[in-house]
């Protein structure tokens, strides 16, 4: 298999830093892009994809929302093995991401549940028959006054006992601890290779289009939304997950 290009997308000067946005540019360098960007990201997909599938209920939907490239579906269907009562629907508003996803599909063993791919706006996609929904690194895209309303309508669209992975980057209300992971994280990033100029664009590119909550506001949006139960499962830097049930 060729291997995946490398992100230089802004590796030189732009006169203009235009908005982040999920164009064929991004996808087609996007696996190198979010593995260099976001860390522990090769370790959360993995555990992902098990976590989702224990939870899988016979005759039910798997909803992975702002799915990009299909990272978390196809770890799904690997950890899914032979539930074939199930499907997984992944879901983005980025058609050249979903045709990067359907040519990555093609390459890929067959075997697990049936992966569909649709092209939509999240926000107002139905979720019938779900027993896990998947929003990884997805809700910081939206703006922050319709998160909760999307939270809640994902929520009551969960059969009982379903489960809602939510992963997100998130800002720290204290602004000594967030000084402190926002350096770790540019850390980071130069640390995989990435220059001054690529960080530095790249921020300028996202500073309109990502806003992160804090934790605190998360774990308010969860109870407020009607999950029973929530638990942080995971952390790397200023990148956290969440797990939240449907009791």
């Amino acid at each position: 298999m060729t291997p995946d290009p490398q992100d230089r997308l802004y590796g030189q000067p732009l006169e203009r830093v235009e908005d982040f946005a999920f164009d064929a540019r991004v996808a087609a360098v996007f696996p190198d892009m979010i593995q260099r960007s976001i860390p522990g990201y090769t370790s959360l997909i993995p555990l992902l994809g098990l976590v989702a599938a224990e939870h899988l209920q016979p005759g039910s939907h798997c909803y992975d929302l702002g799915c990009s490239l299909g990272a978390a579906s196809l770890a799904i269907r690997r950890h899914a093995g032979g539930r074939n009562d199930c499907r997984i629907l992944a879901v983005d508003n980025s058609l050249p991401m979903l045709e990067r996803l359907r040519q990555l599909l093609e390459q890929q063993p067959q075997s697990g549940p049936p992966i569909d791919l649709v092209c939509a706006d999240i926000r107002d996609f139905a979720t019938p028959e779900a027993s896990v929904i998947v929003l990884n690194f997805t809700l910081q895209f939206l703006p922050p006054d319709e998160r909760d309303g999307l939270l809640a309508r994902l929520c009551r669209s969960l059969r009982p006992g379903g489960l809602l992975i939510l992963s997100e980057k998130v800002r720290f209300s204290d602004p000594m601890q967030e000084a402190r992971f926002d350096a770790l994280h540019q850390a980071y990033k130069r640390a995989n290779g990435y220059s001054e100029l690529e960080i530095g664009q790249k921020r300028s590119a996202l500073e309109r289009v990502l806003r992160p909550d804090s934790p605190e506001r998360l774990v308010q949006r969860l109870p407020a939304a009607g999950f029973g139960t929530h638990s942080r499962w995971f952390q790397s830097l200023n990148f956290l997950s969440y797990l939240a049930w449907k009791d």
